[in-house]
């Protein structure tokens, strides 16, 4: 059998983690406030950083989903 039959066969094997439920909630979550608070306060400011300002929410609440999941579990 050569390396690469071997090698495909152990990769099969892997397991994955799947992406907890909590964390897919902190990214909705906080994504859609920092939006709603970034349109209220900078107003005044071109729109696309509002837009900014919610992806930079969702990637924050990816991080403390994460860390949600660590120290309290899932939600379900």
């Amino acid at each position: 059998m050569s390396k690469l039959a071997r090698s495909k066969k152990i990769s099969r094997n892997k397991t994955r983690q799947e992406t907890p439920l909590v964390v897919y909630i902190w990214i909705i979550g906080l994504g859609l406030l920092s939006y709603i608070i970034a349109r209220i306060a900078l107003d005044a400011y071109p729109h696309p950083i509002h837009w900014i300002s919610g992806v930079v929410g969702g990637v924050i609440g990816y991080f403390v989903g994460w860390l949600w999941y660590r120290w309290r579990g899932d939600v379900i």
